[in-house]
C-alpha cells in the first residue's frame, strides 16, 4: 500500500494540465515531464519494447509468459488533468483510518470535505484517503489510472507463475479536452481490446456513454443610440436570453440522472452588437441525440423568422456511445466483470454521464470498457481517492490478464 502511495504522489506532484485553447500534441509542454518519466519508470520495473512518439503517447509490453496464444489484451490511462481547476503545486494530505467524519482541507479558507455534502466518503470508513489541500485538484483523474497499471504490471513482472498473455499499456495526454485518442496509434497498440483505468468508485464497470456534440450560437445585433431605436436596434444579448428560455427547463446537468440527456450551456457572452453562446448536447439514446440537435436548429430558424437572419448556429459532434461497438464482443465486458466477482468486489454496470477516450478507441477500432481507478469529485479541490481502492483496481488488472490467459485465441471466449 505505501507503494501505491509512494508512485501516486510523485504523479500527482507533476503539473500536467491540460489547454483546449492550444493547437499542439499535447497541449502543454509541461505534460512531457510526467511522460518521460513514465518511460524510464516502465524501462526500470521490467517492460519491454517501450516508447514514446512524437506527441508523447507512451506504449509498452509485458510480453506473454504461457505457451498458447491467447488474445492480447490493454490497459490505458491519460495523465494530463482537468483546465477546470489548477494543478500546479499539488500539496496531498493523507488521511489514515478515515473515522467518517469531516475532513478539513484547508483551515485557513474553511474548505471542508463533509460527509453531509458528499455522502460517498462513507463507503470508506477506516480506509487510508489521500485528498487536496482545499487549493488545487488532486489528479487522481487520471494519475491513479496510470499508477494502478504500472503497480500492476511490477507485481506482473515479479510473480511471473501468475499465466498472462502479451499485455500492452498506453498513456496518453490530452483527454480531459477531448483529444486523448485522437492521435492514438490502434494498430501499433495492436490489443484485440482494451480497458482504460479512469472511472470512478470501487466497482465502476463501464461500457455506456452519452452521444455528444458541442453547439456554438453566435447573434448579431444592431446598436443604435436608445432614444431613438424603435424599428432599428436588434439587440443580441436579449436575443441569447431568448434562445437559452427556449430550451427545456428540467433538461439540465443538474435537474438529470441516469441515461436522461441535456443541454448545458457553459458559456455566455454578449454585447449588443454581438452575443456568442457556447452549450453541450448529451444523451445516450442515439434517436434522441439527433433530435436534441434537430430542436437547436430550429430554435435558431425560429429566432430568425421572428427578428431577421441574425442568428447562426455550428454544431458539431464530439464523440458516440461506445455501447454500439462493445456490445457484439460482451465478453470483454464479462471478463472484467468475473475478475471483480472473483476477488469480491461488486461491479456496478452502469452508463458514463459523459466520455472517455474509451469511446473514440472503441470507434477507432479497440473496443475499450472503462474500470474504476477508485477516485471521487474529480476536476475540484474536494477530489479525493482511498489508497484501498487504488490497490483493488491493481488486483483487478491482475486478475483480468490472469483470466485472458486461459482463453483460446480465434475461439468462443465465452467458452
Amino acid at each position: 500500500m505505501q507503494h501505491i502511495i509512494d508512485r501516486f504522489i510523485s504523479y500527482i506532484t507533476i503539473d500536467t494540465q491540460s489547454d483546449p485553447n492550444s493547437n499542439t500534441t499535447p497541449s502543454t509542454k509541461k505534460q512531457w515531464t510526467l511522460a518521460n518519466m513514465l518511460v524510464k519508470e516502465l524501462k526500470q520495473i521490467g517492460m519491454q519494447d517501450v516508447v514514446i512518439d512524437e506527441n508523447s503517447y507512451i506504449m509498452a509490453t509485458l510480453p506473454s509468459n504461457i505457451d498458447k496464444e491467447v488474445p492480447t489484451i490493454g490497459f490505458i490511462s491519460h495523465f494530463d488533468t482537468s483546465p477546470d481547476f489548477s494543478g500546479t503545486n499539488v500539496n496531498p494530505q493523507i488521511i489514515k483510518n478515515y473515522d467518517g467524519g469531516d475532513i478539513i482541507l484547508n483551515e485557513t479558507e474553511n474548505i471542508v470535505l463533509s460527509p453531509s455534502y458528499f455522502d460517498d466518503l462513507l463507503q470508506y470508513k477506516s480506509n487510508t484517503l489521500i485528498t487536496t489541500d482545499g487549493t488545487t485538484l488532486l489528479g487522481a483523474d487520471d494519475k491513479a489510472g496510470i499508477t494502478e497499471i504500472v503497480t500492476a504490471m511490477e507485481y506482473l513482472i515479479q510473480h511471473p507463475e501468475i499465466k498472462h498473455g502479451t499485455i500492452r499499456v498506453g498513456f496518453t495526454p490530452d483527454e480531459e479536452i477531448g483529444r486523448g485518442a485522437h492521435k492514438f496509434d490502434v494498430a501499433a497498440f495492436g490489443a484485440a481490446w482494451a480497458y482504460t483505468m479512469d472511472g470512478s468508485q470501487i466497482g465502476e464497470l463501464e461500457y455506456e456513454n452519452f452521444n455528444a456534440a458541442g453547439a456554438k450560437i453566435t447573434i448579431t445585433g444592431k446598436s443604435v443610440h436608445p432614444g431613438y431605436a424603435k424599428g432599428k436596434m436588434v439587440n443580441a444579448v436579449l436575443i441569447a436570453n431568448e434562445f437559452i428560455a427556449m430550451l427545456p427547463k428540467d433538461e439540465v446537468p443538474q435537474k438529470t440522472t441516469g441515461r436522461e440527456g441535456f443541454f448545458h450551456v457553459h458559456h455566455l457572452t454578449g454585447e449588443i452588437e454581438l452575443a456568442e453562446i457556447e452549450l453541450i448536447v448529451r444523451d445516450h439514446d442515439i434517436t434522441k441525440f439527433n433530435q436534441r440537435k434537430v430542436f437547436l436548429q430550429e430554435i435558431t430558424d425560429k429566432l430568425n423568422a421572428t427578428y431577421g437572419p441574425y442568428v447562426t448556429i455550428d454544431i458539431k459532434d464530439q464523440y458516440f456511445n461506445m455501447r454500439e461497438k462493445i456490445e457484439p464482443v460482451m465478453h470483454i465486458v464479462d471478463i472484467a466483470k468475473k475478475a471483480m466477482e472473483t476477488l469480491g468486489i461488486t461491479p456496478i454496470i452502469k452508463p458514463i454521464r459523459g466520455g472517455t477516450d474509451g469511446s473514440q478507441l472503441s470507434y477507432m477500432g479497440l473496443p475499450c470498457p472503462n474500470i474504476f481507478a477508485g477516485g471521487h469529485n474529480f476536476h475540484g479541490k474536494y477530489e479525493y481517492v482511498p489508497v484501498e481502492s487504488m490497490q483493488k483496481a491493481v488486483d483487478v488488472i491482475v486478475k483480468i490478464c490472469e483470466l485472458t490467459s486461459d482463453m483460446n485465441l480465434n475461439t468462443d471466449p465465452k467458452s
